[in-house]
């Protein structure tokens, strides 16, 4: 069995039943203790679950699409309209999962712009709109949160380059590390950032500081952070130490 496979087997077992032993994950994989151990400091790494005595953990805690998608809309919309007015016709824009990056993609009609996207809601809204060319990532469906993940998904963005990146996530540590709470969707993310020239992070005010189990990206691999209020000082000081651009709905904070 390949590794990126036996990888796939050991999370969903985690996310199922919240814990795993490594004697039982060699038993259910067919592999040596080993070969378990191996993986699960390569996924503790990743950022992917965390080693426990005799095993690993990994909690998601993301809630479905439409939960999240009622929340903080005016915050997301001025994120989004900001974030649209930097993309000019022609271009290739990649949007990442979440609302927020639906709400941006609710701004695009009628431009003429090449969209890829994993989120299946953002295909929707893009679906019937003759100038936007639409690129949907391949992979493995998940229903809940309305997007696709999986070695497919990141083999294609290893495939395709974009313009810019508009990246979502559950939270900004003061330190300016990009965090979330959904495990599999890391990967996802990380291999967006490699496919996309600029980085833009979508963030509204309750992301900063926030929350996360994962590590998805330090702040210097992020080009701009597009929020809706002033961000604490700490994670600004980060951030503009390494190099980002914090705007901030109709102004860029100095």
């Amino acid at each position: 069995m390949l590794a990126e496979r036996r990888h796939q087997l050991i999370l969903r077992a985690l996310r199922s039943g919240g814990a795993a032993a490594v004697t039982d994950l060699s038993e259910q994989l067919g592999v040596s203790p080993a070969t378990v151990r191996r993986d699960l400091v390569k996924l503790e790494e990743d950022g992917l679950l965390t080693r426990v005595h005799g095993g690993a953990v990994a909690e998601e805690g993301d809630q479905p699409f439409a939960e999240v998608a009622e929340v903080r809309v005016p915050e997301k919309d001025a994120i989004a309209v900001r974030a649209a007015e930097m993309i000019t016709d022609g271009q290739s824009v990649l949007l990442d999962i979440g609302t927020t990056a639906y709400r941006l993609a609710r701004q695009l009609h009628g431009r003429r712009l090449t969209v890829i996207t994993s989120n299946l809601v953002v295909y929707e809204e893009l679906a019937d709109d003759e100038g936007i060319e639409l690129v949907l990532l391949g992979g493995m469906v998940r229903r809940e949160y309305r997007s696709l993940v999986g070695f497919l998904t990141e083999d294609n963005l290893r495939q395709l380059h974009a313009d810019w990146l508009f990246l979502g996530t559950s939270g900004v540590r003061p330190g300016g590390q990009v965090m979330d709470t959904t495990v599999v969707e890391v990967p996802v993310k990380r291999a967006m950032i490699k496919a996309g020239d600029t980085v833009v992070l979508l963030a509204d005010s309750a992301k900063f500081p926030g929350t996360g189990m994962a590590k998805v990206c330090g702040p210097e691999d992020l080009d701009v952070v597009v929020t809706d209020a002033t961000v604490d000082a700490e994670t600004r000081s980060s951030l503009e130490e390494a190099g980002v651009e914090v705007v901030v709905a109709g102004k860029v904070q100095a």
